[in-house]
């Protein structure tokens, strides 16, 4: 069903009914596509913010990405009719409309390109879509060989529908000095002063083609006719009817006439008897378009260039780390997908131009183990965004014209929290301790403060921000957005956010101690064992810790409550931050396991809210077991996998952190409905309560987990770590991997590892070229690697690092 491409990464599908929203996406700085096996595509693109050019066929509220995302048969898509014009029989490409059963079919996803190879009716069809590099615009490319012994006459029928553009002003036409269908529209306004905004929208959808059509047709409900997108209409006719659409919901659809030569076995001709080219792209006007089929259409060598082009920029930065398991699906993802979804959220801020804080900070620690200089950069645009009091912002404007929108509009409490978290990973990997000392401004002051003032005064807002029993308050939601009716009324408290504080103060004492800011490290230790001793009094609840207390005063996460009784976040940073002590840990670790581990991973809570929770909010309106609501929801999976090794509890967070990435079973493939070239946000929890529905992914790929996954395979699993003196040896495999060889990229140099278990080693040995590694005064293996290594001067290291059986 799914074949791996180790040597590339590619990943293959290989039937479009077993997984029929298998998909994948590909991104610029100006666009995103997710493109789903069977043709149906989901685009948007930036003017600033963010605008489809392919719309449904109905009016479209403006809204984000939405999970387990529905089709249906006039969504969206990217369509070729293919009709033999002898025996009228008739299938389409890459799967919808016609839905015809095909003789072979095969989706490729590659790092840049989606792809299909079809062969139906005796023809070999290949279809591919990448994207430019700098320009909006969608590449298309569609080849066609007979397989037959026979000459075929077929007609070819592009169908991209541009859906209902526009309830003031739509209409299409054909030109045919550019070979294009350009659909135009006006987007609708109220107030004047959006007129003005709006006059420089790209309101024309355009599709070029390098080949002048036989005929066409821009009208959606003339083509579908009676017939249905299944069995149009129109190509029951010889030709299209090459007319205009005037307020009618339009489509580029084309025509093209082809006579096939008979296929010749002896022939080497490797020239496809069909080759057509398209650019489907949003524009200004039809001067705009004609500059896009300039640059992509005026020659084959132009199209293959910019096919190039893009395949480079997306090869431009590439993960730090690959290795070579014992477990050829892990690799594949580890060295090739993984990477890729970290650089896609660092490099375009998942195409928002105010994205949430506590998302923009996890995205850049992310781009931290790819490109240090781009996480750095994302620091200092967050940090300028300061209040002088502290507190960081809900969202973080990334455009002049931008301004905080939809959830960023709700005041949340836990951002300051991930900019210790972040910062300290950057100081980590980079050593870089000369950016603390830089100095920054703040978004409401003329003052300018060290980075490591700025980092302090966040701590000590969150320290101010406490109840009387000395619990952070959590206002209208912490890291949980929906979480919005705890304490809206100024009193409700969250035990997580307190012990993400405690964490976020324990990691910074340490940083303050390597300044040499004594004081400072003694001052947040101490409030950091404050802040879990608060927890420990008022939110432990004999085997587990409560999610938080309300408005009211009602513990809840809590052994009473028969809904939401255990939440995973509060005892992962209970472990994370120092509250957990061995007896805690064994009460703990069986409630975790027995009450929300699945076979899909860990849920975020349970048993999901089956209605609503008027102390608890807007989470427990979401349907159970989806999103907050008890899902296998990712990114708090990834918290509780690194918690897990950093206690040393290797054999269970390896389960896990596989368990998120692929699996061995071919059912549990088939329930998640996803191939494995991106992590989800969630898998549908619920699992006690919704067996049948548990497992399936949301197929949306925003989410901060993989920047954790990636930091937890590099520091934790590979245990390669970077810290002030150089790179910390500490691999954690589980037992079953007798072995391990990785690569990692690290401050310009290139360190090669193997790792063995052997029955003769009873604790860690490391040797560096040949030389054993001596531990330091704490027993840790460190490998010094200057900070001031050049990446041109090929520095590497060979280690060998021994391992107890």
């Amino acid at each position: 069903m799914i074949t791996y491409h180790q040597k590339n990464g590619n990943v293959s599908l290989h039937s479009p009914t077993t997984m029929p929203k298998a998909c994948g996406f590909l991104w610029n700085k100006n666009m995103m596509i997710q493109m789903n096996c069977r043709g149906f595509a989901t685009a948007q693109f930036m003017q600033p913010e963010p605008a489809k050019y392919a719309h449904g066929p109905a009016l479209e509220a403006k809204t984000f990405m939405q999970p387990e995302h529905a089709y249906f048969s006039h969504h969206p898509g990217r369509f070729f009719y293919i009709k033999d014009n002898h025996t009228n029989e008739l299938f389409s490409l890459p799967y919808e409309p016609v839905r015809q059963s095909l003789a072979s079919f095969e989706f490729i996803v590659s790092q840049h390109q989606v792809s299909w190879q079809v062969k139906h009716l005796n023809l070999h069809c290949k279809l591919s879509l990448t994207l430019a590099t700098e320009d909006t615009a969608e590449l298309w490319q569609l080849s066609i060989d007979n397989l037959s012994q026979s000459a075929r006459d077929i007609s070819i029928y592009s169908y991209f529908p541009v859906g209902y553009m526009s309830w003031m002003n739509q209409s299409a036409k054909f030109d045919p000095s550019l070979n294009a269908i350009l659909c135009h529209s006006i987007t609708p306004y109220q107030k004047v002063d959006q007129y003005f905004v709006q006059q420089d929208f790209k309101d024309t959808t355009v599709f070029l083609t390098d080949t002048t059509p036989d005929s066409y047709e821009t009208r959606q409900s003339v083509f579908e006719g009676e017939g249905g997108l299944h069995n149009p209409t129109a190509i029951s006719n010889n030709r299209l009817e090459n007319k205009p659409a005037h307020y009618q919901t339009p489509a580029a659809i084309m025509q093209f006439n082809r006579k096939l030569a008979a296929y010749d076995d002896a022939s080497n001709n490797t020239k496809p008897a069909v080759a057509l080219k398209f650019v489907f792209a949003p524009v200004k006007d039809a001067h705009e378009a004609s500059e896009l089929k300039q640059r992509y259409l005026s020659s084959t060598a132009q199209f293959t260039q910019a096919q190039d082009k893009y395949k480079a920029y997306l090869s431009r930065e590439t993960g730090c780390l690959s290795l070579l398991s014992s477990t050829p699906k892990l690799d594949n993802f580890i060295n090739h997908w993984l990477p890729r979804q970290v650089f896609y959220h660092g490099d375009v801020n998942r195409l928002s131009t105010d994205p949430q804080t506590r998302n923009y900070l996890q995205d850049a620690m992310g781009m931290i183990y790819i490109n240090p200089n781009k996480a750095k950069a994302a620091f200092e645009v967050a940090l300028a965004q300061q209040h002088r009091n502290g507190e960081m912002p809900d969202g973080i404007l990334l455009h002049p014209e931008s301004e905080l929108k939809y959830i960023n509009q709700i005041p949340h409490t836990d951002h300051c929290v991930w900019l210790v978290i972040c910062i300290e990973a950057y100081l980590n990997e980079t050593a870089d301790f000369d950016f603390l000392n830089q100095t920054i401004g703040f978004a409401n002051s003329e003052d300018k403060l060290s980075v490591m003032e700025h980092v302090n005064l966040a701590l000590e807002f969150l320290y101010s921000q406490r109840d009387n029993r000395g619990l952070n308050f959590i206002n209208q939601g912490d890291w949980c957005d929906p979480m919005n009716m705890v304490g809206y009324k100024g009193l409700g408290v969250s035990s997580w956010l307190t012990l993400a504080s405690a964490y976020s103060m324990t990691l910074w004492a340490k940083v303050c101690q390597q300044m040499d800011c004594d004081n400072k490290a003694s001052k947040f230790s101490q409030l950091a064992a404050e802040l879990n001793d608060a927890v420990i009094e008022h939110c432990w609840d004999d085997e587990w810790f409560a999610r938080g207390i309300t408005d009211a005063g009602h513990c809840f996460g809590v052994s009473d409550n028969q809904e939401g009784r255990i939440y995973l976040n509060p005892q992962t940073f209970a472990m994370l931050s120092g509250a957990v002590n061995d007896q805690r840990w064994s009460l703990m670790q069986p409630q975790i396991q027995q009450q929300l581990q699945t076979p899909f991973g860990m849920m975020m809570l349970a048993p999901a809210y089956t209605q609503m929770d008027k102390q608890v909010g807007r989470l427990t309106q979401k349907f159970p077991g989806t999103a907050e609501n008890g899902s296998v929801y990712n990114h708090a999976g990834a918290f509780y996998i690194y918690a897990l090794f950093e206690q040393g509890e290797t054999e269970q967070a390896f389960e896990l952190l596989q368990t998120m990435i692929t699996t061995e079973d071919v059912q549990n493939e088939l329930t998640r409905g996803q191939l494995p070239v991106f992590i989800p946000n969630y898998y549908r929890g619920a699992y006690f309560q919704y067996p049948d529905d548990a497992g399936k992914s949301s197929q949306l790929f925003n989410t901060g987990t993989v920047a954790w996954i990636y930091r937890i395979i590099i520091e934790q699993l590979c245990g390669l770590k970077g810290c002030s003196d150089g790179l910390k040896i500490k691999p954690q495999l589980p037992k079953h991997w007798p072995s391990l060889k990785v690569s990692r990229r690290f401050r310009g140099a290139t360190v090669d590892v193997s790792i063995q278990r052997r029955a003769d080693v009873r604790s860690q040995q490391v040797l560096v070229n040949g030389k054993s590694l001596q531990t330091n005064a704490a027993g840790e293996h460190i490998l010094p690697i200057s900070t001031d290594t050049s990446p041109n001067t090929n520095t590497s290291y060979s280690i060998s690092v021994l391992l107890a059986e």
